[in-house]
Formats: C-alpha cells, structure tokens, sequence
C-alpha cells in the first residue's frame, strides 16, 4: 500500500509567483499562459495576488492587492507618504526592499543591460559605491500648488502616477534641516499674494549654505518679498527668484555667501549657482570622484580629457593628478563657472601643488565628428561623464577612426591630421542611465577596439530605481 500524498492547499489559479523587478521596481511575474504581468509593490520571491489596471495582448500592469507568500527582503517603509494608497508620494518606490537588495537589484539591471543591449559582459564587477540610504538628496525640484478646494497649499513631490502633488508633511530622503522646512514654507507660500502664481521651489544646499529658488510667473510684491526675507532669517536659507527660465535666476539679495562643496581628498572646492547641474548626494559623489580617479590612473606625465566635463567635478581633480587636462562640455554657463573655479582653486593651493594647466572648451558632443575629434588632439586617458542621453555620438566618432585605420569595409576615410591621432588608453565612463551606456559599450568593444575591463553601480539615489554606474574600458591588445 503506498504512502498517503500530504494533502497540500491547492495555489489558487488567479495568484502570481514574482520572478524578478524591472527598472521601474516593479515585480515581474507570468500567468499560466506566458503572459507577463508588471505588478507596483511586489517583491521577488513573493506569491501574490494583483489588480489589474492595464491589459494588453502580451502583457498586464497591476497593483499589488494581497501578498500570500512574504519576501524576506521586505522591510517597513520609513516615510509616510510611501505606498500604492491614493496620494501616496511617487518621490521613491523602493523603500519596501531592504537598502542592500536595492543595490544589488541594481548591480543585475547594470549588467543585464550590458550583455542584452550591447553584448558586453565586464571583466570585473567593482564593488557597489553606497552611502546613507536616508538624507541625502541635497538638490530637489519641489512642487508648489495652492489647492482652493482643501485651502491650503502644498509643497512637494507628485503622487504617484499623477500630475498632482503629494499631501507632504515630511520627507526622510531630504536633508534633516529641509525637512523640517516643509510645512513652514506651506505656511510662508500661504500668506503671500503670489500664491497661485508661485509653482515650484528648487532646492539646492552646498556644504555649508542652504538655497531655495521661487519660481515665480507674476512680479512680486515688496511686502511678499518681505516675508521671504523674514523666512530666510528664521530658517538660515537664502532665496533666489526665477522669473523665467533656469538663466533668469539671480539672488533675492545681493551679498550673500555662495554655494559650494568640497573634495577633500583632492583638496579642491567647487562653486556653483542652485540652478546648475551638481549630483544630488554629495556623500556619493566624493566616493564617486575618488574611484573615478583610482580607475584613471593619470600619471603627471600624461594628457587627460574629460567629456561632458560640466563645472569641473572632475576635471580639478583630476588636474591635481595629470600632466595637463582639457574639460570639453555644452554648456558655455558651466563652462564659465569651470573657468572660475580652476582659477580660485589654482590661487589656493600651495607652492609645488599647483594644478595642471587646464583648458575648457564649449562643444556640442552630441554632434562631433571624427574630424572634429581629432582636432581636440591625443590623450591617452578619458573621462566620460554625459547625461541620460548617453555619448553617442563622441563614441562613433572613436569607432569610426577605429574601422578607418583598419581599412574596413563600408568605413569613412581617416580625416585630415589622423596620422598623429592616438586613441585614448583607457576611458572612465560615468553613466546615469544603464540602456544609453550599453549601447555605447557595445560600441567601445564591438567597433572601436576595447574590452570593457570592469563595471558596477553607484547608488547615488537610494530607494529609487534610478541606476548610476561606472565602467573601464581599455584598449584591447
């Protein structure tokens, strides 16, 4: 007689195994029938139940409505306003995964882009670059709107998947001091005539000064601006208007101190205006910085590039390395402020620490040439930092060069001047956005003669799906 079979519950038909999260943290599960299903708020591992808000033929979007099976991962989110409820903030979406799976959820994204999109897996993985998972984020967009139906006025980040602003009375990601700020700056906002005219506060704190820019659609009035002056006493921050666009911004009041941040291990201190491109977590970046450079490895007898170079993040350090640097970047505002700051750091340092003679140049590198690369002459290191779109453009010029000297078929002729061109050694590529740089590695190894010798994330946003990372590329032998 064979042994009785446990009589185990029978898994109903309608719930859902997770597999795995996408780049939008979203769990990924599959109906019986292949089906995918893309499901806010579920976590690998789970078993659970789903509300289905879109459908189409091969795939679903749903929300998470009972969880049968638990993750370990899973952990208690620390603010308030995060979850799928109606008003929820839709400033994060991660904060239900424990701080270290998000970063190796984002280690797999790195690498799953890599081989998918560009067919290149990293010799090496580096190790993860991770910092305080809360109060970080040192710049900020926040949302102004004064709600006539509620009466009151709202300040923060949009809801989840809505053009409205989240009912923000905190916020743990934003420093201590500015969280603090946000219901009395509801309360400021309130009592002006401006209100309704008043629809965003960018924030941007430095190490030592705190700077708040209203942008405002209407003139304002003196005794409004008396109550922003009032309000910047209380609170320590200094308020900038933005009549216009980001160019129209300018202090309340002239004389106040300016923003800047340091990079100790380099010595160096950069200026910038609240309305510039600096990365939100000052914590991350002097990591970042630091490992950029290590990878690098300039030596003083040796010419550095650094593309998409904004206001000189690394390009001063890494002129207190190299022999000589060119920052190349889009931006004729940042490239004056790089201006600025190599000159008022060279007038700082000491006799025989001087920085390396340093030159900037304006370029739209997402047009250049072949030619126009080899104009800008040799250097044996890169540094690559561009934005989401990628760099593109500057890696086709590489590649085209590449194919040129190889005589391959199809490939344009090596521009004028090309006989003294070297192509660079090694490249440091510094990337905000996972898809854009596997494409471009896909380029660097399969067209322009690298291997791509080590990657790995750099969680510079914690408890959100965005994916910083770095890659090694080097000549191959």
């Amino acid at each position: 007689m064979s042994a009785a079979k446990p009589n185990l519950p029978q898994t109903p038909a309608e719930w859902l195994e997770v597999s795995s999260m996408d780049m939008e943290a979203q769990g990924v599960a599959h109906r019986s029938d292949g089906k995918v299903v893309f499901i806010d708020g579920a976590l690998p591992g789970e078993l659970v139940s789903a509300r289905t808000r879109r459908s189409k033929n091969q795939w679903e979007q749903a929300d998470l409505s009972e969880i049968h099976r638990e993750s370990s991962l899973r952990t208690r989110p620390l603010c308030p306003h995060f979850g799928l409820h109606a008003g929820a903030c839709g400033g994060c979406k991660m904060q239900h995964l424990d701080a270290a799976a998000q970063v190796a959820m984002k280690q797999r994204v790195l690498e799953d882009n890599l081989w998918h999109l560009g067919k290149v897996r990293p010799e090496t993985v580096l190790p993860a670059i991770h910092g305080p998972a809360w109060a970080y984020r040192y710049r900020a967009r926040l949302a102004v709107r004064h709600v006539l139906k509620k009466g009151t006025v709202l300040v923060g980040f949009h809801e989840r998947k809505s053009r409205y602003i989240a009912d923000m009375r905190t916020c743990k990601i934003l420093p201590p001091h500015v969280d603090a700020l946000l219901l009395p700056l509801r309360a400021l906002v309130a009592s002006l005539a401006a209100r309704d005219t008043c629809p965003q506060i960018e924030l941007a704190c430095g190490d030592a000064l705190t700077v708040l820019v209203l942008r405002h659609l209407e003139p304002l009035s003196r005794a409004d601006q008396d109550k922003l002056r009032a309000f910047g006493q209380a609170h320590g921050v200094q308020w900038w208007l933005q009549p216009k666009g980001p160019d129209t911004a300018h202090p309340m009041d002239e004389g106040g101190a300016p923003l800047n941040y340091q990079l100790p291990e380099f010595g160096i201190t950069i200026a910038f205006r609240p309305t510039d491109f600096t990365q939100v977590n000052p914590q991350i970046n002097r990591v970042l910085v630091g490992r950029a450079l290590a990878l690098l490895k300039p030596e003083r007898t040796e010419r550095v590039i650094d593309w998409f170079c904004g206001l000189g993040n690394f390009t001063l350090p890494i002129a207190t390395r190299a022999g000589s640097v060119l920052g190349v970047e889009g931006s004729s505002a940042l490239i004056a402020r790089a201006r600025e700051n190599f000159v008022s750091n060279q007038a700082q340092r000491l006799a025989g620490q001087a920085l390396a003679a340093t030159e900037f140049e304006v370029k739209n590198l997402f047009e250049i040439t072949p030619q126009e690369l080899v104009a800008y002459g040799s250097a044996r290191r890169w540094l690559v930092d561009p934005p989401r779109e990628g760099a593109f453009a500057l890696v086709k010029a590489l590649a085209d060069m590449h194919q040129a000297g190889l005589q391959a078929g199809g490939a344009p002729p090596l521009p004028e001047g090309a006989q003294h061109w070297q192509p660079p050694e090694r490249i440091v590529y510094v990337s905000c956005n996972p898809a854009t740089l596997a494409r471009d590695a896909g380029l660097l190894v399969h067209q322009a003669g690298y291997r791509c010798s080590a990657a790995g994330v750099v969680n510079m946003f914690p408890h959100t799906a965005h994916v910083e990372s770095m890659a090694v590329f080097e000549r191959a032998a």
